[in-house]
């Protein structure tokens, strides 16, 4: 059965992994038949705005609730799946929906729900001072953006949203990536029968080869503080005889200056990474914040490449140790330099992983996969919402 489905999506002004995920899901629906109706907003739009006008907007957006109302009366769709409205769309779409009787499934892709900087992080160790809680504590704090103005726009929307209901009351199902995420939506207060877990995919064409691993260890991601970049270059500093392979851009990229031992590739496209994940031994994920689930990590086990990380949060969930990966304790350089070497002096150990972690991938990650999880949840939030209706 085919499903007309409105997928809403704030795009961020820096293009991620949340926004490659929208695409690939976007894709992987229409591939199997479905309608789509895509609204967007673009944070390109931000700089248009005045402060007051995009915290009113942010909290309650008539445009977008507006332009919501006349897509479901046009379209007509059979549910709405609901990615990212921070801050252009607004929550306030959920109530358009819900109005029409249009029911909603939100992904969650990070922790904005119960943290207003939506990484659990602060002074580069994680916090969880607001989970559960009023965000006062990250308004004074400066949390959001370190700006005062911008902290109180996000903690208040959270709250205004709390208050209302919005939450608890206008969303059908929501759908976390992994069980880590889903206890943290627990732990807020969101009913445990709502959430389902759905993970990312990616679809990958080439063959993992473990017989060609001549390349180096391997970072894929955003040059910046979250992602642990201090902890990698010091460890990158402690082995001058070892060359890595870092891929992304961001603020942290200056650290890199003058180490010898890196090949800085920058901002490469898709086939590219891949190429240089079927060759790499490992990848490395040394992120400080709480992940929910990065692609890159479902790349590597798919390029049949085991993944060295830190101990933290999903990461600890999705990484089985010694056997689909190495773990360590987050932000020691240390501890991530002994893990290093350990996996460089044990290469029959890491293949091993390596086609561990390819067939997990097999199991859970692929785009066909990943398909029939999605058809079921759509498949049970109608059924349920036309028998609430009839």
């Amino acid at each position: 059965m085919s499903y007309k489905i409105l997928i809403v999506h704030n795009k961020y002004q820096q293009y991620g992994g949340e926004d490659s995920v929208v695409e690939a899901e976007i894709k992987l629906l229409q591939e199997n038949g479905h309608i789509i109706e895509l609204y967007t907003r673009d944070n390109s739009e931000i700089g248009r705005l005045s402060s007051i006008k995009l915290l009113l907007d942010a909290i309650w957006s008539r445009k977008s609730t507006l332009e919501i109302k006349e897509i479901i009366s046009k379209v007509r769709p059979d549910i709405m799946h609901v990615h990212n409205t921070f801050p252009l769309i607004s929550p306030s779409i959920y109530w358009a929906a819900s109005k029409y009787n249009v029911p909603i499934v939100q992904t969650i892709h990070n922790f904005r729900l119960s943290c207003i900087q939506a990484m659990f992080l602060r002074d580069k160790k994680i916090c969880e001072d607001c989970l559960a809680k009023s965000p006062w504590r990250g308004i004074i704090r400066k949390c959001y953006r370190e700006s005062l103005l911008a902290s109180m726009s996000a903690a208040a929307i959270l709250q205004f949203h709390r208050i209302i209901g919005t939450y608890q009351r206008k969303v059908n199902a929501y759908i976390a990536l992994n069980n880590f995420c889903k206890n943290k939506l627990v732990e807020i207060g969101l009913p445990e029968d709502k959430i389902c877990i759905k993970p990312n995919f990616v679809s990958l064409t080439n063959k993992s080869s473990r017989n060609e691993r001549s390349g180096n260890p391997l970072f894929v991601g955003r040059l910046s503080e979250e992602k642990g970049i201090a902890t990698l270059v010091q460890s990158i500093k402690s082995l001058p005889n070892q060359m890595f392979d870092i891929v992304g851009d961001g603020p942290e990229r200056y650290i890199f200056e003058n180490i010898t031992n890196v090949k800085m590739f920058g901002s490469i496209n898709q086939d590219s990474v891949y190429e240089l994940m079927q060759k790499t031994p490992f990848l490395v994920l040394p992120s400080i914040c709480y992940e929910s689930m990065p692609r890159t990590l479902v790349e590597s086990f798919g390029s049949g490449a085991p993944v060295i990380a830190s101990d933290i949060g999903a990461l600890a969930e999705l990484i089985e140790h010694r056997r689909t990966g190495l773990l360590f304790k987050p932000g020691s350089s240390y501890e991530l330099t002994r893990v290093i070497t350990w996996a460089l002096n044990n290469s029959k150990e890491m293949e091993e992983m390596g086609i561990n972690a390819k067939d997990v991938y097999d199991r859970n990650y692929t785009d066909s996969i990943n398909y029939q999880m999605l058809l079921k949840i759509i498949k049970r939030v109608v059924q349920k919402a036309r028998e609430t209706n009839t």
